[in-house]
């Protein structure tokens, strides 16, 4: 038997308005290498100055996951050279980031929780992009130098959904503080997955391998049960120490396999030394309130929907994962939405239909007042829960948000009234006299039937607990 340990570097792109060293804008958008200067271009004596905004935006990392933060942090060049890096050096934090001594809970399918250690997070320069077409490579430098929060774990991960679990809740913090909005299509959230197995029982670590770049859920799950099953198929051949080495390996997509890249450095290898252009970052009070103002994290929400608003744990958790869902769900409560209930029509009714047509909650064409709104009509019996989904329907297809126009433009609106009701049971009830002689002499099952032909007659329409209530009624 044998147990995996995984350990991730997770890089996030911070949404400062201008990169780390310069002030030239972080926007992509525009024509490659225009979004330049002397300092992000590395052209003799220009020189570097700290973005601050970068800085208290790892602060209030720092403050979301319990970290203890640097009062004076440094920055140190780490030498390589790749055509992405116009220095031939990262400017980066080695040997004192500006965070330390973190921890982060996860939750888990079975129900259970783990904490899993932030050993450091450190600010460091992005580097360019390099572009392929056919037999010609180009360089774009608009990223060069936009900064990064480096979050490294610990070693604490012994399976892909911990993994998965412990980068869902990060992905979700840094969203949360509104620091990064962690695109991974766009590569503003990803990460380098350290993965080893070794003999349950031993202590030691088995040799590490590092999975570069990874930056989709799913592909980092089948990278770490590829290389997991690689690894193992190796100590069990007896060749572990022949093919497993410390290196850095890429992820195949369309084969599901790792391949090697390059062999692993190490830190002598980067020839770590400090930045000779930059002073220390010394934390100011001042930076240091601002980072204080971090808003109801997903942990906090989803205790807070179970304690106050009795939702199941299991519903808080799923409605907390996304900043964009508990806004929504949020904003459907203060339209008149019960909690419960608009579990159900987020998570189920509108999701289900949006995933079906391809459509994130952001770009939901029904928004959180409508479909609050709809919910609350089903609670004091303007329409059923049947006739509500026509509506929901109608309102994907149209862009109408007057709910009870569309109510009365598609004849849904449920009728209550004690009379209209009697009336139509009263018609059931004399057309099945045979039936109506069985349920009093005690064939009770009958009383479904009745029901049914009374809201079949109404054309689902009636109020189906005012039925209930009638029949009862009237059969006694």
């Amino acid at each position: 038997m044998f147990e995996t340990v995984i350990g991730l570097e997770v890089h996030v792109q911070l949404n400062t308005k201008t990169k780390l060293f310069c002030a030239c804008p972080t926007s992509f958008a525009e024509h490659q290498n225009t979004n330049t200067c002397p300092t992000c271009l590395a052209l003799p004596g220009a020189l570097p100055v700290v973005n601050k905004e970068a800085a208290i935006k790892a602060m209030r990392f720092a403050n979301a996951v319990n970290a203890q933060i640097n009062e004076a942090s440094r920055f140190d060049r780490k030498s390589y050279f790749y055509p992405d890096s116009p220095s031939a050096y990262q400017i980066t934090q080695f040997y004192e980031p500006i965070l330390r001594n973190g921890k982060v809970t996860i939750d888990l399918e079975d129900g259970s929780q783990k904490t899993v250690t932030i050993t450091e997070a450190h600010l460091e320069a992005d580097a360019g992009k390099n572009m392929h077409e056919g037999s010609i490579s180009k360089v774009d430098l608009n990223r060069a130098g936009t900064p990064l929060l480096e979050i490294v774990s610990g070693p604490d991960m012994r399976s892909a959904e911990e993994t998965i679990a412990y980068l869902k809740k990060i992905h979700a913090t840094v969203r949360y503080l509104d620091i990064s909005d962690a695109n991974m299509q766009e590569g503003s959230f990803r990460c380098d997955v350290n993965v080893s197995v070794r003999p349950k029982g031993q202590e030691a670590f088995g040799t590490r391998v590092e999975i570069k770049n990874m930056n989709s859920f799913r592909f980092i799950s089948q990278a770490i049960a590829y290389e997991v099953q690689r690894q193992i198929e190796a100590y069990e051949d007896g060749v572990y120490e022949q093919e497993i080495v410390q290196e850095t390996r890429l992820f195949d997509v369309d084969k599901g396999e790792t391949r090697s890249m390059r062999g692993k450095e190490e830190a002598a290898d980067y020839r770590y030394f400090p930045e000779p252009d930059l002073r220390p970052l010394v934390v100011t009070e001042a930076m240091k309130e601002a980072a204080r103002h971090i808003p109801e994290l997903p942990d906090e929400k989803a205790e807070r929907y179970v304690n106050e608003l009795g939702l199941k744990r299991y519903d808080a958790l799923v409605i907390t994962a996304s900043k964009e869902m508990a806004y929504y769900f949020e904003e459907m409560l203060e339209h008149g939405a019960v909690a419960k209930t608009a579990v159900t029509w987020l998570t189920s009714e509108l999701l289900g239909r949006l995933n079906k047509a391809g459509v994130s909650i952001e770009n939901s064409p029904v928004d959180a007042k409508t479909l609050g709104t709809l919910v609350s009509k089903i609670a004091d019996s303007t329409v059923s829960g049947k006739g509500a989904k026509e509506v929901l329907d109608f309102m994907m297809e149209n862009e109408s948000r007057d709910v009870d126009a569309i109510i009365d433009e598609l004849g849904l609106a449920q009728v209550s009234d004690d009379g209209a009701i009697l009336a139509i049971i009263d018609e059931i009830l004399a057309a099945n006299a045979d039936k109506v002689e069985e349920y009093k002499g005690g064939k009770e099952k009958l009383f479904g039937f009745f029901v049914g032909q009374t809201m079949k007659a109404s054309k689902g329409a009636a109020n189906p607990a005012k039925v209930n209530e009638l029949l009862k009624q009237r059969l006694s």
